[in-house]
């Protein structure tokens, strides 16, 4: 991919332009970059605004901070900090620091890209000024994403919006996230202004920020601006203050879905994306290098791999080391109770959680309730084995049209106190996808402002499983410590076989069948359903025909190997830190106020 290559050689240009450095937050200086050799054109100008990109991600975000959710668990042990993390028990020193990290270390470079670049705009020609406000609008978009990455975990956080060499200090305290929040708007309307749409072909790969992407940021920066979070007075930093609540300008907020909506609109009027016709090929395309119109932004590792994300390693399906699509080892899965969560005929569910593992042989086997892991970015879907078994060539999806959908009905529900025709549309034709356009499965859409708003965050749990948005989001609701602890009574009363439960499988018998290629076609493997106890000669003649008969609450499963019974310890620790107005924000690490004396007294009131 050429986008890649560029990526490799815009790392390049900055490990030698952005040597080590002691300042805070561990960001590169601009006094590292010989300046006049670095922005002397716009080729090379490109080529540092293309490695700000290799720090808008980071593997914590979708594997730390993408578990502890109604979709996702970690199967790790109690002692293992990633599972504290999935359990909501934080401590200063448990906290994640290279996303942040990384996250300001690409401000950074952008804040310098958008210095730079703006000097280079005076006397240069007409045809290079156009060339360098796209590069400026990709500038002031990392730098809006990378905050809004930051600000949905960690609240108030520094803001510089220049590089570290033009700084009067090399310290920095929390600043307010409403100001950060209307600072990243300001950013992402100013890259609306300058980007070109994709189909414009100024860009060739929604792997770079065009118009489009820039406008599905925004859309999502204003919903969460608008939304809840926990907030404490940073005057006082008195734990009593701890709250969670929305801004208290309602003007405000007001004005923030419509720029939400208004930026959807953008998006959706102009026409150029669209759903796929399959859900399956929205991953299938992510995995193997492929463009779709469903896809409007994305982390681009096809054919680069510039870092250890690790995506479809440490977030997929089980796949033995001896088998033919070589190691792959999930430490994060399925909740249980979120395969129950879709409706019968949604072709969603067995695309997003996969129902089966690879054993040492290439035989499917089959997954118990307890072992379900992620489908979205499973091994066996990828055209070659790739770097290595942690560099996979997967590319992440940052943004897909079907969230503008979701998001657009989410906004018109808030701005008229109802869905709009328009929101009842966008959210009928998400679900009509996942039905395979069978309108009778799809059911009636709500037109009551509460019934509607209930669906809508249903369907962004069915949609955008496993993205890294729903930790975040059902903060942003208000809801987070109702829904998890909701989710952790469906877990135990499917154990139990009560409430909702009665009727789900006991056994399920399948036939052994071995995988034979890469871009295998499989999406789940089939089986019989068995709803009571099977007898021992039940089993046998199931046997004789070839079945495999599987325990759906044993420990027989490749990928997590635990059984689901009330009593086990994986059940009874889950969400174990769980405390309302108190988790759903991180305290930082120790370490990230040792290096920026300026936080020395901010943390989080309650640690």
């Amino acid at each position: 991919m050429k986008m890649n290559k560029v990526y490799i050689l815009g790392l390049a240009l900055l490990s030698l332009l952005f040597s080590s450095c002691e300042d805070w937050l561990d960001m590169p200086s601009e006094s590292k970059y010989d300046s006049s050799s670095v922005f002397e054109s716009v080729g090379r100008a490109e080529m540092a605004v293309m490695a700000c990109y290799t720090n808008t991600f980071n593997r914590e975000l979708y594997y730390q901070l993408g578990m502890g959710t109604d979709e996702c668990m970690s199967t790790e042990g109690d002692t293992n900090s990633k599972n504290q993390m999935a359990n909501y028990v934080y401590t200063t020193s448990n906290i994640p620091t290279s996303t942040y990290n990384a996250l300001y270390a690409g401000i950074e470079y952008a804040n310098v890209c958008i210095k730079k670049l703006t000097a280079m705009k005076t006397g240069s020609s007409e045809a290079d000024q156009q060339k360098i406000d796209y590069l400026l609008g990709e500038s002031y978009a990392v730098r809006g994403m990378n905050y809004l990455n930051i600000v949905r975990f960690f609240g108030d956080v520094p803001y510089p919006t220049k590089p570290v060499e033009d700084m009067d200090t090399f310290t920095s305290s929390r600043v307010p996230r409403d100001t950060i929040y209307d600072g990243i708007i300001k950013d992402l309307q100013a890259a609306t202004e300058l980007l070109p749409w994709l189909d414009e072909g100024v860009y060739t790969t929604p792997e770079r920020f065009t118009k489009n992407a820039a406008y599905g940021i925004l859309a999502r920066t204003a919903l969460y601006a608008a939304g809840y979070s926990l907030r404490f007075d940073l005057n006082t930093y008195d734990p009593a203050s701890v709250r969670l609540a929305q801004r208290e300008d309602q003007n405000r907020i007001a004005e923030l879905y419509q720029i939400a909506s208004n930026a959807c609109y953008q998006i959706i009027q102009h026409g150029q994306n669209h759903l796929v016709e399959n859900y399956e090929d929205v991953f299938r395309d992510l995995m193997n290098g492929r463009y779709n119109d469903e896809s409007i932004l994305e982390l681009g590792q096809y054919g680069a791999n510039v870092n250890d994300y690790s995506i479809g390693y440490t977030n997929g399906i089980y796949a033995h080391p001896n088998c033919m699509y070589q190691k792959a080892k999930p430490a994060m899965q399925a909740i249980p109770s979120y395969y129950f969560d879709f409706e019968e005929g949604d072709v969603r569910r067995d695309v997003t959680i996969c129902n089966y593992d690879i054993s040492s042989d290439n035989i499917r086997k089959l997954s118990t309730f307890s072992g379900l892991t992620i489908g979205k970015f499973r091994v066996d879907w990828t055209s070659e084995l790739g770097v290595k078994v942690n560099k996979r060539d997967i590319n992440w999806p940052v943004l897909r049209y079907s969230d503008v959908l979701l998001m657009y009905a989410e906004a018109e529900n808030e701005i008229n106190g109802a869905p709009s025709n328009e929101a009842v549309e966008a959210l009928k034709e998400v679900r009509m996808r996942a039905f395979n356009n069978d309108e009778a499965k799809v059911g009636t859409i709500p037109t009551a402002y509460s019934n509607f708003k209930d669906a809508i965050i249903k369907e962004r749990k069915l949609e955008l499983g496993f993205e890294t948005l729903r930790r975040t989001d059902l903060i942003r609701w208000g809801i987070h410590y109702e829904t998890l602890t909701g989710a952790k009574q469906k877990v135990i009363d499917i154990a139990n076989h009560t409430g909702n439960y009665t009727n789900v499988d006991l056994y399920r018998a399948y036939l052994p069948v071995a995988a034979t290629d890469f871009e295998d076609a499989l999406v789940a493997v089939d089986y019989i359903s068995y709803k009571t106890e099977l007898s021992e000669t039940e089993i046998a003649d199931l046997e004789a025909q070839g079945y495999v008969v599987l325990d759906m609450f044993s420990a027989d499963d490749l990928s997590n190997g635990k059984a689901y019974t009330p009593d086990q310890v994986w059940i009874e620790s889950l969400f174990r830190g769980l405390e309302k107005e108190k988790v759903e924000l991180l305290p930082l690490n120790q370490k990230m106020i040792d290096v920026n004396p300026g936080l020395e007294g901010q943390q989080h009131p309650l640690y």
